[in-house]
């Protein structure tokens, strides 16, 4: 087809297409500038920590990549930097505008910022704003131990992965204890028993005491028994290594289990002291298991009256000595003594002193309201038949737990009687109203002042009422006799010194109206 040279020239200045120039490259890169420009500009300008130079500085492996001839590297070189940002103090961004475009939709244009923003295969960087450029030497690795020390302190984030060598390290735990903050020590400690094998870290915390110590304290609290038993070992602390080894006890739930674990534990070094310990703690635990199974048994039948009117709430395993002596206080009391269940085998079994046994059974007893076996508890009998009531707890206390168990008045009545301080019986008896043994007590006394008191406190027309008043009005026919004998003494001998010496005590009773 044959066309002249002004058709051609009137068919290529209409076509739709037009020829590529930098001009629009400029164009579209300018939008891109501007658009990110408005972004980043909502923060505050006046912050100098917060500027970031956005020239376009475009390096010669970029462009060339981009472009196809030396003219075109040249003009995109010579292109416009943006003037109005050029002119900020601050040196221009490292990061490179370059960075978000990871392609071309078609050659010499680049994409836009929506689309690289979108691409997942490609990775964005922006830079970050707001941080203190200070803050970015967190992450350095030129640190001394010393600096890395006091920025641990401060709470401030340090890698130690830089310390490589025995001597770095040493060194970082060395400043570590000598700015004396256990927190501190600590992390240097755990990374050290990351990074040494057991046998360095031992023998280097060996000759220093102060890191060894943080040591076990923090294996012990993280119950790391495996560790801290192998340290114990190399230091040769034989004792502390059988106490370690007997607190493993403590993670076995299995009764039987742990009955033969505690077995293997009596031949360990403990002291004279811990070894009856264990001792003890092995025949108690051999115990509980034997009275466990039994109770369960007869708890099952339902033939037992104690098990029937009191269920047990709780298994005895694993309980201490002391729950194990109020349990069998509280459902085997009258068992035999050559029983395993037996208050009294346990007693002496255990050495258990007279006053926590009797303070124990007391409870059980009082509990259950067997009134009779409480005062059986404190009969004794001596070596000639007399029976007296003695209280190795004193019966101020013994009186306390019967009221605290609901124990009927005439019960604390006689045991308040049994009190031997006047003071702590008083007390006692007006706290509990046992009214009779306050009365008495005023009686013996002869404080006609606190019986008119006690009087007002008691219920009107009441018995105590009635008592109170019979014991004033014979006070008061006594103290009238007795002057009338005074009276006549006088009159027969004569003498006004022995009336006065005779008689002036009842001076002070004034019969009422």
């Amino acid at each position: 087809m044959n066309r002249t040279k002004g058709d051609e020239e009137e068919y290529w200045n209409s076509s739709k297409f037009k020829a590529f120039t930098f001009d629009d490259e400029d164009d579209e890169l300018s939008q891109v500038v501007n658009s990110l420009r408005d972004f980043v500009d909502d923060d505050d300008a006046d912050d100098d920590l917060e500027r970031v130079s956005w020239s376009i500085s475009w390096s010669i492996k970029e462009t060339s990549s981009n472009s196809g001839s030396n003219h075109e590297r040249e003009q995109l070189k010579n292109r416009n930097s943006f003037s109005s940002y050029a002119q900020l103090p601050k040196p221009a961004s490292t990061y490179s505008l370059s960075s978000f475009f990871r392609g071309r939709t078609r050659p010499g244009s680049f994409q836009s910022l929506s689309d690289a923003l979108s691409d997942t295969s490609a990775k964005s960087y922006a830079p970050e704003l707001g941080r203190p450029k200070g803050e970015y030497r967190d992450y350095s690795n030129d640190w001394s131990p010393s600096d890395t020390v006091r920025r641990l302190r401060k709470g401030k984030v340090c890698s130690l992965e830089r310390f490589r060598s025995l001597q770095d390290k040493l060194q970082l735990l060395e400043e570590a204890v000598s700015m004396h903050d256990g927190n501190v020590i600590t992390a240097v400690l755990i990374f050290l028993k990351r990074t040494l094998s057991k046998e360095i870290l031992f023998r280097e915390l060996e000759v220093r005491q102060v890191a060894l110590r943080h040591l076990i304290h923090f294996l012990k609290e993280i119950g790391d028994q495996k560790l801290l038993l192998d340290l114990f070992r190399f230091l040769d602390r034989t004792e502390e290594l059988a106490l370690t080894h007997y607190r493993e006890h403590l993670n076995i739930q299995d009764p039987e289990k742990r009955k033969e674990f505690l077995k293997t534990c009596i031949g360990l070094p403990f002291s004279a002291e811990d070894s009856a310990h264990i001792q003890d703690h092995y025949t108690l635990l051999e115990r509980q298991i034997i009275i466990e199974a039994n109770d369960r048994h007869l708890e099952s039948a339902g033939q037992t009256e104690i098990f029937r009117k009191h269920p047990r709430k709780a298994s005895i395993l694993n309980m201490p000595l002391v729950t194990t002596l109020f349990y069998s206080c509280f459902y085997h009391y009258t068992e035999a003594e050559g029983t395993f269940s037996s208050p009294v085998n346990l007693k002496k079994t255990f050495k258990i002193p007279e006053k926590q046994y009797v303070l124990t059974a007391l409870a059980a007893r009082a509990k259950l309201r067997a009134w009779h076996d409480v005062d059986a508890l404190f009969t004794t009998k001596n070596w000639l038949g007399y029976t007296k009531k003695r209280a190795p707890i004193g019966f101020h206390r013994v009186v306390e737990i019967l009221h605290k168990n609901s124990a009927p008045v005439q019960i604390l009545q006689e045991y308040v009687n049994l009190v031997e301080d006047v003071d702590t019986k008083l007390n006692l008896a007006t706290k509990f109203k046992c009214h009779d043994v306050v009365i008495d007590t005023c009686r013996d006394l002869k404080d006609r002042q606190q019986l008119l008191v006690y009087r007002s406190k008691v219920d009107k027309g009441s018995a105590e009422e009635e008592k109170i008043d019979a014991i004033l009005n014979s006070s008061v026919s006594s103290c009238s006799l007795r002057l009338q004998q005074c009276q006549e003494t006088v009159h027969r001998v004569g003498d006004v010194g022995t009336f006065a010496d005779n008689c002036s005590p009842l001076i002070i009773v004034k019969p009422s109206g």
